[in-house]
């Protein structure tokens, strides 16, 4: 049995402030601001659970913090069947940074893994940990 969601004020208006920030990670408590500034009077707690029912609905992907801050959200709209290109993402252990990756490369791999081991990843879910340009080039410095 699905769980119905209603089209409250604040459900709306969070979607809202994501669609703004679409291509953007967002945590939840930037999010909760972003409503505020918008007019809408809305808590973290229900944030938090909106953008839990959206990551349930594949509207919203949520990830990772390499440095144990808080998680941050991108907001996907209905393509949560995925229809364009994979993609991976890189998060900087050092500065957090979260890159979008779309590679060819990757692909092949993500191919490969399926057809001879059975398991199929999905790439909007998967982050490769490591270190930016920007602060590796720090350590050469």
């Amino acid at each position: 049995m699905t769980r119905q969601h209603y089209k409250t004020k604040q459900r709306e208006a969070i979607l809202s402030a994501l669609r703004k920030n679409a291509g953007n990670h967002i945590t939840a408590q930037t999010l909760a601001q972003t409503v505020a500034e918008d007019g809408y009077s809305t808590s973290v707690a229900t944030v938090y659970r909106t953008l839990m029912q959206l990551e349930g609905e594949g509207k919203v992907h949520k990830m990772p913090d390499a440095r144990g801050h808080a998680a941050c959200y991108e907001y996907v709209g209905d393509q949560g069947d995925h229809d364009e290109p994979a993609c991976f993402h890189c998060l900087c252990r050092e500065c957090g940074k979260l890159i979008h990756l779309h590679c060819d490369e990757l692909s092949g791999i993500r191919e490969h893994i399926e057809k001879e081991h059975g398991f199929r990843i999905d790439p909007w879910q998967t982050v490769f940990y490591g270190t930016c340009e920007e602060c590796l080039a720090k350590y050469e410095d």
